[in-house]
């Protein structure tokens, strides 16, 4: 479904009535729709006619069928599927199996009441994607995901009911920043949380600025990709809005760069706003390490500290905890309430995903995992305790013998003047082991006229890289290009990068995040820097 109201209904009804959903990101292909309700063995599903993107209409109720006609030919066969009427686009209706959703929410009776469940019983599944080609559904139950949602949207963005607040998360339902922070988290705070359909720079850069001047939003929480996005629009569209009305700004999806995190403190705060920066993850159900507004002291580009009751830690290979300043594996040695309970269907590789890095002796993975989860990220923490998240341990970039973090490159790169936006990946390097690519997004009015200026700019990058980091850090080759591929939350797919500056002419990794496959097919198409 779109970004609708009836769209969060329709996860509180199932909630209600003990049914799980698994809500699948309307950008998405009939294919991935195929993928998801196959292996979650769905039999209804609820959709829209079609949902307002930029103006244009997305055919939402056209890929349903799409992925429905494939189904039916196998015993997966759907036997319901409910629509919204909401673009009133042309739509086919299928006799005995579509049903209208005005229709039959308004035969339903007023009285449903609630149906106990346990604390483990499943709530939702949500898919992610994965580098195996095929997206992990993820498994959340009731109890400890939605006591810890309420506590973590509480504390984190200081949630105070009837005092006034608007909260507002930009991230999309489909998503599971959505399900914490737009539904679950919020609403037994009961505080209002703000739900939007649309692009933030349609019909103008300033659409996000707008609806917070409107609304009077309190409180925003949005991802790094889109205010450095914002920083490329330019300031203007910004300062034509009062926005004296915010007091918490939030970022979520990926480490932001202290520049970005800058940007946002001087230009969207005014100064005078926290941010909290909060590290978790689909499996996580919830935040894990986040500064508390006005009780935490911040640090641009670090996340800070673990929540309550969150005992991280640095771990070495070996499973040893490591010293200030060192980098390594981001784990955890305790379970939270909100943690997922598992892969749907999976058990196999939910432990060895999450679970087997640091095997018990004398035990098989699946009879006796690991004490640890595994985050799949890699992170230091510095003198003062604070973690700085680094990336995913697959982009730790093993120079030379030296582990680099392709988030510290990306930073230094982004802190050059010219430079909007930058990805770095490890590529093979016959001399070094593994080289350094970096993919990068210019700011206007930096577009080199000639090949000999783009090399020059790139050599000051190189430079400038140097400079921040050391000459190790410097990137081997770098390509300019207008677009980065991101999926439809607005994340950087690196591990598509990887490929690239690999030199794979093909991959058969999940692509069905992908917001825009162009962006991929000209990155194929251009050459080295």
């Amino acid at each position: 479904m779109g970004m609708v109201p009836e769209l969060a209904i329709a996860m509180l009804a199932c909630a209600r009535i003990g049914a799980v959903h698994s809500i699948i990101f309307g950008g998405f292909s009939s294919q991935a729709i195929v993928d998801r309700v196959r292996d979650a063995k769905s039999k209804t599903i609820i959709t829209c006619d079609g949902a307002w993107r930029r103006g244009k209409v997305v055919p939402l109720k056209d890929n349903v069928d799409a992925a429905c006609d494939e189904l039916n030919r196998t015993p997966d066969a759907v036997d319901s599927v409910v629509v919204l009427k909401r673009c009133h686009n042309a739509i086919t209706h299928h006799a005995m199996r579509d049903h209208d959703w005005a229709e039959i929410t308004a035969a339903a009776s007023d009285d449903c009441p609630c149906e106990p469940m346990d604390a483990e019983d499943m709530l939702f599944l949500l898919y992610t994607s994965g580098s195996t080609g095929k997206p992990k559904g993820i498994l959340h139950t009731t109890g400890g995901y939605m006591v810890y949602t309420y506590l973590t949207s509480k504390l984190t963005f200081n949630l105070v009911p009837d005092a006034g607040q608007l909260y507002w998360c930009t991230a999309d339902i489909g998503w599971v920043t959505g399900h914490s922070y737009i539904v679950y988290g919020l609403l037994p705070n009961r505080v209002p949380t703000l739900m939007y359909e649309g692009a933030p720079n349609h019909p103008h850069e300033d659409r996000f600025w707008d609806i917070v001047e409107r609304h009077k939003v309190t409180q925003f929480y949005t991802a790094p990709t889109a205010i450095r996005a914002f920083m490329k629009w330019g300031d203007e569209h910004v300062r034509k809005h009062d926005l004296s009305s915010l007091k918490v700004l939030g970022t979520v999806g990926e480490p932001i760069n202290p520049e970005a995190w800058m940007w946002y403190h001087r230009v969207i705060g005014g100064e005078r706003c926290p941010i909290v920066d909060t590290w978790w993850q689909t499996e996580t159900g919830g935040h894990m390490i986040t500064p508390l507004p006005g009780a935490t002291p911040t640090t641009p580009g670090s996340c800070t500290l673990p929540f309550f009751g969150i005992d991280a830690a640095i771990l070495d290979e070996e499973g040893n905890e490591q010293p200030a300043n060192t980098g390594g594996l981001l784990a955890i040695r305790k379970p939270w309430p909100s943690m997922l309970r598992g892969i749907y269907n999976d058990r196999e590789r939910f432990i060895d995903t999450y679970w087997s890095a640091f095997a018990v002796e004398g035990n098989t993975p699946t009879n006796c995992p690991s004490p640890y989860y595994l985050a799949g990220d890699s992170s230091r923490r510095d003198e003062h305790g604070y973690f700085w998240i680094m990336g995913r341990i697959d982009d730790v970039i093993n120079v030379s013998g030296h582990r680099l973090g392709t988030m510290e490159v990306e930073s230094a790169l982004v802190s050059h003047d010219a430079v909007v936006e930058a990805a770095v990946v490890g590529m093979p390097h016959e001399i070094k082991g593994t080289g350094i690519a970096a993919f990068v997004t210019l700011a206007p009015h930096h577009t080199p006229a000639d090949a000999a200026a783009a090399d020059a700019l790139k050599a000051d990058m190189r430079a400038h890289v140097g400079e921040e980091i050391g000459a190790i850090a410097k990137p081997d080759t770098i390509r300019f290009t207008d677009a980065l591929p991101k999926t439809r939350s607005g994340k950087i797919m690196r591990r598509l990068l990887r490929s690239i500056a690999s030199g794979e002419e093909s991959t058969n990794q999940d692509t069905t995040t992908l917001e825009d496959f162009s962006v991929l097919a000209k990155l194929k198409e251009g050459e080295e820097g």
